[in-house]
């Protein structure tokens, strides 16, 4: 038997998202007799190289003759100049064409629209060397064709989503199906091709789907479809399904796949697998939904269990397209440009997170609330497996909050084996990233770490449950910045009960910590109570009151954001602008010195924090 795992566009184009990895990782140990063979593919570079040709230029050309979007004129009037050097930009990304790295670089080729924009101000673009320059340059050149697709061709596609809003947090599937129903777009059709191509390459006997983000449904419903008239079984599985798929009682949902599997994908296909066989019957099978005698089934056999992280397996990523993803540098800032501008070998040292308690957190949920560990000698046996066959010695650390302890032994464990890998990821602010710990990371090949600030007030750190304080976070990125490794920090406005002093003073303390070296990038979320963490399950303790959400009328489909009441009435899309409009700033090592208060469009109060908060912690 033969399976054919796929992850659905749109996500990241500049490394694969690692589930699918995964899982062939697994399977393919569980079945070292061949019994059952497991391929891979990733449809979303294969959707963008035909989008990004010059076939996918004269179609979109085709289109824009019948529209009068004004944001379009530039495309058409430079069309020649598109058409002549989209492939190269291309190649030039992929690294199949350095020799254009000069002429794109000196601003000598290609047609320069909107978002080329910022170059004409940034001084630090100047600053950049010849090939950053030329990364940069093309990037730009990619975000416009991007924006003139979804102006010219679908208003849903964007480079790492396509169709979110269909799918995201929507209680019906009427819209989304309405869409899938309706006569295929430009880029539906190239879908098609893209899906029936691998489908005759690989020609498996089953279809599995990975499903991570609502930018992700809409596809992998087209592509189940296409799969399905086929005769093929199709299985989806993945973060979306888990997060937000957790009451779903419509049945039309299986007009386009067969099955869909919750939290870790490992038991339940093999579960499936076996059931293909016919070694199993429904009944038998784990965390699964499917459709019989017109009607949403989920069964769940009790006697079943997850493996055991240890148990998973090394991520596989043959078949993946290695040398065809295309690094992306969209922001002069170096931070973010890791997420897009490299490409990485994705791997999770710890299943879930070893905190779990923070209140805005899906915590209820497996994939976070199941701590489990591996070995450091395990956890850098993997990494050299994948990196020899990746041909990349790059890693994307993908967990929820990397441990203290498992980066101290992956690190003392890299140096010893005198491995040369560079990696970063996810962490908490915890006290225990000391800057010894903090000197021992960077020599082992630590570039950056992300963390989350969330709000800089204490009462709302508090409340949230982060477990840290704002000296603590101080200290442990200035010990990140002492040591070489770049600090990015996600920031949160809008929590329950949050008031406008707060959301000031927490700007102030973002301000010092940009001010004193200890982060060089961040990112303002507007909160979002969630029907998993403990804000949606106990909202009258954050002082909010749930709005009712009514029942559709073919049954539910997902569910997730959650609608709420908070009587403090604070006009936060005001306060989020001003918070985006400074960060930015900060960012560029602008207005450091600057009163808070000037970067929002309302009267606010001037902050209460110590001017010298930060300073005093350091």
């Amino acid at each position: 038997m033969k399976i054919f795992l796929c992850t659905a566009p749109m996500v990241q184009i500049n490394t694969p998202y690692p589930a699918t990895a995964y899982l062939k990782g697994f399977l393919e140990e569980r079945f070292p007799d061949g019994s059952v063979t497991v391929s891979q593919a990733d449809p979303a570079i294969d959707l963008v190289a035909k989008l990004f040709s010059q076939r996918g230029l004269r179609d979109l050309f085709a289109l824009t003759k019948k529209t009068k979007v004004p944001e379009l004129k530039f495309f058409r009037e430079a069309y020649p100049d598109y058409l002549a050097t989209v492939e190269g930009v291309m190649a030039y990304l992929q690294n199949r064409a350095p020799e254009l790295e000069q002429k794109i670089a000196n601003r000598e080729l290609l047609p320069e629209g909107p978002h080329f924009e910022p170059v004409h101000e940034a001084h630090k673009f100047l600053e950049l060397s010849l090939p950053d320059r030329a990364q940069y340059l093309a990037s730009l050149y990619l975000d416009d064709l991007a924006d003139y697709f979804r102006l010219g061709a679908d208003a849903r596609f964007q480079f790492s989503r396509y169709g979110e809003k269909l799918a995201a947090s929507q209680p019906s599937f009427e819209a989304l199906r309405a869409e899938l129903e309706k006569p295929p777009t430009l880029i539906d059709r190239y879908l098609e091709e893209v899906t029936l191509a691998l489908l005759e390459k690989e020609k498996p006997d089953v279809l599995g789907l990975s499903v991570p983000f609502s930018g992700t449904v809409y596809a992998a419903l087209r592509m189940g479809k296409i799969a399905k008239a086929k005769g093929l079984p199709v299985v989806m599985g993945g973060g979306y399904p888990n997060t937000e798929l957790r009451r779903l009682s419509d049945p039309r949902v299986f007009d386009y796949v067969d099955f869909i599997t919750l939290d870790d994908g490992e038991r339940p296909l093999l579960c499936l697998l076996e059931y293909f066989q016919g070694k199993r019957s429904r009944e038998d099978l784990f965390r699964t939904y499917f459709r019989e005698a017109g009607r949403v089934r989920f069964v769940s056999k009790k006697e079943e269990k997850d493996f055991p992280f240890r148990e998973t397996g090394t991520p596989s990523y043959a078949g993946l397209p290695i040398d065809r993803y295309v690094p992306m540098f969209e922001m002069l800032n170096p931070v973010t440009r890791l997420w897009s501008g490299y490409f990485w070998n994705k791997l999770t040292l710890a299943h879930g997170c070893y905190w779990h308690r923070c209140s805005f957190c899906d915590t209820s949920l497996d994939y976070i609330g199941r701590y489990e560990t591996e070995k450091a000698e395990r956890l850098v046996d993997r990494m050299e497996k994948i990196a020899r066959e990746t041909g990349h010695h790059g890693f994307h650390f993908v967990d929820e909050a990397a441990p203290p302890a498992i980066l101290r032994a992956l690190s003392q464990e890299i140096l010893k084996r005198n491995l040369k890998f560079e990696w970063w990821g996810n962490i908490r602010f915890d006290k225990a990233f000391t800057p010894e710990l903090t000197a021992l990371m960077q020599q082992a090949g630590c570039l950056a770490v992300t963390g989350g600030l969330e709000v800089a007030s204490p009462r709302i750190l508090k409340l949230i449950e982060k477990g840290v304080t704002l000296p603590q976070v101080a200290q442990v990125t200035k010990a990140f910045r002492d040591a070489g490794i770049f600090v990015h920090a996600y920031l949160m406005y809008g929590f329950p009960t949050q008031t406008v002093q707060e959301t000031v003073d927490s700007l102030e303390v973002v301000r010092q910590l940009f001010a004193n070296d200890c982060l060089q990038s961040a990112f303002w979320h507007r909160f979002t109570a969630t029907v998993h963490s403990p804000v949606g399950k106990n909202p009258l303790r954050y002082g909010i009151e749930l709005e009712p959400s009514p029942e559709p009328k073919h049954g539910r489909f997902s569910e997730n954001d959650l609608h709420f009441r908070d009587p403090s009435r604070v006009d936060h899309d005001s306060l989020g602008t001003g918070l985006k409009h400074a960060l930015y700033n900060y960012m560029h090592g602008i207005g450091l010195d600057a009163d808070v208060r000037e970067w929002f469009p309302l009267k606010v109060p001037k902050p209460k924090i110590p001017a010298r908060l930060v300073a005093d912690s350091l």
